[in-house]
């Protein structure tokens, strides 16, 4: 066991038995280095009262940061040798190495610098998987999230620390700042005054408000209304100040209007698109938000063209005047674009193989490869509705069932066939490692207690038992992209090796991730046997991820497929488990939770996990400026990013 978590067990220990104050609390976390949501459920388990713990160094030290920069990263290139693949048998995934070339700049909060704002010229970005929405709260795939980004911001961001920086906030809410109460019922933010949408029109705390009525209505059937789960109200105290009631203290407070779920709408463009009109907005397509960039056309599917926010909040920024967000292709050739040709600046998500990267490389290219530590993993959904049964004009739909996978030994003998090392070593090197656990970060919520196995006999031996399974045709999905292409042919063979007939089916990325629920092709529809991406939580305290497990959460006809639960798995001793999560303010009983919903997860074969994937990304070498974090879009720092001639 680590110093760290020795001294944390120690911690827990003593407060506990309620020899420690509060201020006592906070001065031992910020000698440990704990996380803000650990320092929360700690002082929460403490309770008693410090009457001048607020106006102590130590409480302002142990909430979220209110603006500093992130600590400096190690530079380095994604030619590294390849991260070693765990042994088949394995319990615990080697963890993939932290690493960027970014150097840390001044945050969006901090002083500006004297320069004014524009005459950086265009930014050209590659985003192979082309944005089809410009609206966070209705959006499935990352790609629409980032696309938001770029021109919506949320209260405050996580940074690679997986602490918050202000946005539309003027400080994260504290202890000492009085923004958090002493009960963790109330979360008060001071919000920024003289912001103003791309439409000239004033930010203030009534637009907090609307996206909270219009998230958390159960007829918009927006991705983001599980984080407002337990929110019972947001209330304008004044223009400039919001506060967050909750129906019960939660250790996920700072999920509230933060990172990708959190970006806020306007709401005099909102107002008549909400509930069921939500689908119907303009502003889907067109969007107005307070970001650095305001979009200027967007083509769905394609490209995404911004120009400089002349009255953006950050004096002196953003430094480009405008920004290219191109959609299509693949990685490969985004990777090309960059690292070889210099046709654009970055390229996102690079998910290709290791020596094709490597040959790109090198001491005069304009480009490079980045890999940063990942907490997404690469998995295969199992489908538990029958995607050939219709209901109602659907399919898939959680009222039926799968005919050969409502059997656990069968999804078992799947889980037993797949070569995850193999994929690990030829596919990924660098770029990730084969992991037993669907959730693989932040590392205190990652499980222990799993293993996996190839082992094609003993799957066989489970399938003697279902001759049905012999023949049975598996139509296999993923989106369009070499990595998944070949994963999917070495997933193909073992499987028919087993008996069964294996469809593949690749569908262009853009499509896939959409939101359209008339597209019957996107992941969420998920109208095959099995479908495999990339899927990993935006927040340290994953509650609001673990939802894609819960039984009121499904993706179906009726919430217009914006269900996190894909897979409709359906478990109430699941759903207890999440409950309790939300609410659970002590640590110990937080990491019990998170492994035993994980465990569940991963037992039941309801999600196989193959590969814990790093961030890899290929940025121009004259640019700089950005800090990357696992938690936070890519564009999430963009106003702060420069060039350098």
């Amino acid at each position: 066991m680590s110093n760290s978590l020795e001294g944390l067990d120690r911690l827990r220990t003593d407060v506990l038995s309620g020899h420690l104050t509060r201020r006592d609390v906070l001065k031992r976390s910020v000698a440990l280095g704990l996380s803000a949501p650990v320092v929360a459920g700690l002082l929460a388990a403490c309770g008693g009262d410090d009457d001048d713990e607020a106006n102590t160094p130590a409480a302002a030290a142990a909430t979220p940061t209110t603006g500093s920069a992130a600590a400096e990263p190690t530079a380095t290139t994604g030619s590294a040798a390849a991260a070693e693949p765990t042994a088949t048998t394995g319990s615990a995934a080697a963890e993939p190495t932290a690493t960027t070339a970014a150097a840390a700049e001044p945050t969006a909060t901090e002083a500006a610098p004297a320069a004014e704002a524009g005459g950086g010229g265009l930014l050209r970005l590659l985003w192979w998987q082309a944005p089809t929405i410009i609206n966070p709260h209705l959006s499935t795939g990352t790609k629409d999230f980032d696309a938001s980004r770029v021109c919506y911001e949320p209260l405050a961001d996580i940074d690679s620390n997986g602490d918050l920086v202000p946005f539309l906030a003027v400080e994260v809410p504290t202890l000492e700042n009085g923004g958090v109460s002493d009960d963790g019922s109330m979360v008060t933010w001071k919000l920024r005054e003289g912001v103003t949408w791309h439409d000239g029109e004033d930010f203030t705390a009534d637009d907090v408000v609307f996206t909270w009525e219009y998230a958390a209505n159960p007829d918009t059937s927006a991705v983001s209304a599980g984080v407002f789960a337990n929110v019972a109200s947001v209330e304008a105290v004044d223009d400039y100040t919001v506060a967050v009631s909750f129906v019960e203290p939660t250790p996920a407070w700072y999920d509230v209007f933060t990172g990708p779920y959190g970006m806020i709408l306007p709401q005099h463009i909102f107002a008549d698109f909400s509930g069921l009109e939500a689908s119907n907005a303009p502003a889907n397509l067109e969007p107005v938000g307070t970001g650095p960039f305001m979009v200027s056309e967007f083509r769905a599917g394609d490209v995404v063209l911004y120009e400089r926010y002349e009255g953006y909040w950050d004096a002196g920024k953003p430094y480009f005047d405008s920004v290219e967000m191109k959609g299509g292709g693949d990685a490969i050739g985004a990777a090309r674009g960059v690292v070889q040709s210099g046709e654009a600046d970055w390229a996102w998500n690079i998910q290709a193989e290791p020596a094709i990267l490597a040959e790109m490389e090198s001491a005069d290219a304009p480009g490079q490869v980045n890999t940063t530590e990942g907490v997404s993993a690469e998995r295969l959904m199992v489908q538990f509705a029958d995607p050939n049964m219709e209901v109602d004009g659907a399919r898939a739909e959680p009222t039926t069932e799968h005919p050969i996978f409502k059997h656990k030994d069968v999804r078992n003998a799947l889980a037993l066939a797949i070569p995850r090392d193999v994929i690990a070593e030829q596919l990924y090197g660098p770029g990730g490692v084969a992991t037993s656990n669907n959730l693989n970060a932040p590392a205190r919520f990652r499980s222990p207690n799993t293993t996996w196995e190839y082992n094609l006999e003993a799957a066989a031996a489970l399938l003697a038992a279902y001759p049905e399974t012999q023949g049975y045709n598996l139509l296999y999905q993923t989106s369009i992209n070499s990595v998944r292409q070949k994963t999917q042919e070495i997933v193909k063979a073992e499987f028919e090796s087993l008996g069964f007939s294996v469809e593949l089916k690749s569908v262009d990325a853009a499509v896939f991730f959409a939101s359209d629920p008339g597209n019957p092709d996107t992941y969420p529809h998920f109208y095959s046997d099995l479908e495999m991406y990339t899927n990993g939580p935006s927040s340290p305290y994953p509650v609001v991820w673990a939802e894609r497990y819960r039984s009121d959460d499904v993706a179906q006809k009726s919430n217009e497929w914006r269900g996190q639960n894909i897979s409709r798995w359906m478990d109430p001793a699941y759903d207890e488990l999440h409950d309790q999560a939300r609410l659970e303010l002590d640590p110990a009983k937080q990491e019990e939770l998170f492994h035993a919903m994980n465990d569940l997860s991963v037992s039941e074969f309801v999600e196989i996990p193959i590969i814990w994937r790093n961030g890899v990304t290929c940025v121009a070498k004259s640019l700089s400026g950005y800090v990357g974090s696992p938690w936070a879009s890519d564009v999430w720092d963009i106003a702060s990013w420069t060039r350098s001639e």
